[in-house]
């Protein structure tokens, strides 16, 4: 005995619309197969599954008992295949996202909104840790993309130029420059730094040193292993002050102020891009990437 998918989607339908021909106009199939079809399975349950007459079709009591079992399994199994076609297309399945950014607001946080909004059956998973163990996770398969600071650097795996961000200075709100409405870079040359020694605060230091050091005079910086808000807490008790990206300030707190730090070439900035290892053949990966590209596209040649 060897019952098929199709046997009990014609049953289903046929018991759903009393009528072997509106069923098969419903399924797009023509009347004779249909009606084949449910033969062929009745021959090989050995039972009567319909009584037919010239009004149309009626389930028999053994058809009954047949039916109840097969909606379930036929809601199951289309359940199954729609969904098993979704994750071919990237539309579901799961996502692992890595970054060491703000999520408060910025870029970042704006595009896992729209890849939500896309995607809704999709399930995105986000890991926050520090570049290398972003690295090791998309080495070891635990991340399908991770999104850091700096330019994309020559690997090994894909990669894709994001946005940047302006740097900004966290000040307290006591500080004499936090009514400014910018605050320049030469503002600061006496003032302690406050930055944490997790990503990204050595590449802002990094930022910091090239804009302030010289021969004679080396910025004042005093490295912290606290979070990024543990640290605008040191920032609001009076501690120093600090650098943060555009989207860090999205989150308020207290007794800080954010002010736009600039030099004589206007506002700096922070760029951001995405890896990922190039065998990864998730087809939400394939979706993320296009909607980064399409939100990110390279600047022309």
């Amino acid at each position: 005995m060897s019952i098929e998918l199709r046997h009990l989607r014609y049953a289903v339908a046929a018991a759903h619309y009393g009528s072997f021909r509106s069923a098969a106009e419903a399924l797009g199939v023509k009347q004779s197969s249909l009606s084949r079809s449910i033969r062929q399975m009745e021959d090989r349950l050995g039972v009567t599954v319909f009584e037919r007459s010239s009004s149309g079709v009626r389930l028999t009591v053994a058809g009954t008992e047949i039916l109840r079992t097969s909606r379930h399994l036929v809601d199951g199994l289309e359940h199954m295949v729609a969904s098993a076609k979704a994750v071919g297309r990237g539309e579901a399945g799961r996502l692992a996202i890595g970054f060491y950014t703000s999520l408060s607001a910025g870029n970042l946080c704006a595009s896992l909104m729209e890849l939500a909004r896309r995607l809704p059956q999709l399930e995105i998973r986000v890991v926050e840790a520090a570049r290398t163990n972003l690295f090791a996770g998309l080495e070891h398969g635990q991340l399908d993309i991770a999104i850091m600071t700096g330019e994309p650097a020559v690997r090994e795996r894909g990669t894709m130029a994001l946005w940047s961000e302006r740097i900004m200075v966290a000040l307290p709100t006591s500080h004499s420059l936090a009514a400014n409405e910018i605050v320049y870079w030469t503002d600061l040359r006496c003032e302690t730094f406050l930055l944490s020694q997790r990503d990204p605060g050595p590449e802002l230091r990094n930022i910091l040193l090239a804009k302030l050091a010289s021969p004679r005079v080396q910025p004042k910086v005093a490295n912290q292993d606290v979070s990024r808000e543990s640290l605008m807490g040191l920032v609001g008790a009076g501690f120093g002050i600090s650098l943060i990206s555009e989207a860090g300030i999205g989150a308020s707190h207290a007794r800080v102020v954010y002010r736009d730090l600039q030099d004589g070439n206007g506002p700096s900035r922070i760029s951001y891009a995405a890896y990922w290892q190039s065998d990864n053949d998730n087809p939400a990966l394939l979706a993320f990437r296009r909607l980064l590209e399409e939100r990110y596209p390279a600047p022309s040649s």
